[in-house]
Formats: C-alpha cells, structure tokens, sequence
C-alpha cells in the first residue's frame, strides 16, 4: 500500500527549535532510546502542539493500573477503529517489544472486528440496555 505524501516534512534534530529540541531529549529519556519517531518530529513544526501531546501521552501511557502491554492493545484497537494506519503500525511494534505475539495480535484483532460488527448491529436495532448491566 503506498503511503500519502506527507503534510509537513519531519524536523531533524538539526533543524529543531531550542524548545522542540528539549521535548526530543525527554522523549528519548523517558523511551530510552535515541529514536524519535515520524509522528513527534512532524508535529514539531508546532512545539506547543508537540510539548501537550508528549506531557498527555507521557502521562497515560506512563505506569498506572493497567501495565504496559494492555495499555499498547487497547492502543491498537482503537487506532484500528479509527483506521490510523500509523498508530497501528506504531503501537503494534511498542506491543511486541512489551511481549505480544502473532497469537495475540490476531486475538486482538479478532476482538475488535467483532466488537466493531455488534457495536454496528446494537447501534442499528437500537437494543435497550438490560437493567441487570446498568446496576452498580
């Protein structure tokens, strides 16, 4: 599948404001590794754009009750959903290195085209929610 010309070109590190250079050494602290991705290194080109989203990001992804690999697939799912086929890409790739493997993958995927299918057919036949399921 051929992909679509970018918007904007991805800013280097060499070409990087003061301010976008900052987000990038935080980024690849808190990663742990030199690599700064496509997605942060376009949206650079507006760094308070790039500093909310990484602060957003750094802080729901970051530790919290789901552990990592469930936060990356519940990632993927929605990416699917929303078709994004970069954050599939992305988050798939963080999902293996947390430990997911093809079973997984194509578990999950399993899951969401079934819950995308019955979400669409409750939708459409608008099915009343059971009272057992809205007690708390």
């Amino acid at each position: 599948m051929a992909q679509l010309p970018a918007m904007l070109p991805p800013i280097g590190d060499d070409e990087a404001s003061p301010e976008v250079a900052a987000i990038y050494a935080d980024i690849r602290k808190t990663r742990g590794t030199d690599f700064i991705n496509n997605f942060w290194r376009v949206m650079a080109h507006d760094p308070a754009m790039l500093r909310r989203t990484w602060e957003s990001l750094k802080e729901v992804m970051g530790p919290g009750a789901l552990d990592p690999l469930t936060k990356e697939l519940i990632y993927i799912a929605v990416s699917v959903t929303n078709g994004c086929t970069y954050c599939i890409n992305s988050h798939t790739a963080a999902a293996r290195a947390k430990g997911m493997d093809d079973a997984m993958f194509t578990e999950l995927v399993s899951i969401v085209g079934m819950a995308n299918e019955t979400n669409r057919i409750v939708t459409a036949l608008q099915v009343p929610v059971d009272d057992a399921f809205l007690e708390r």
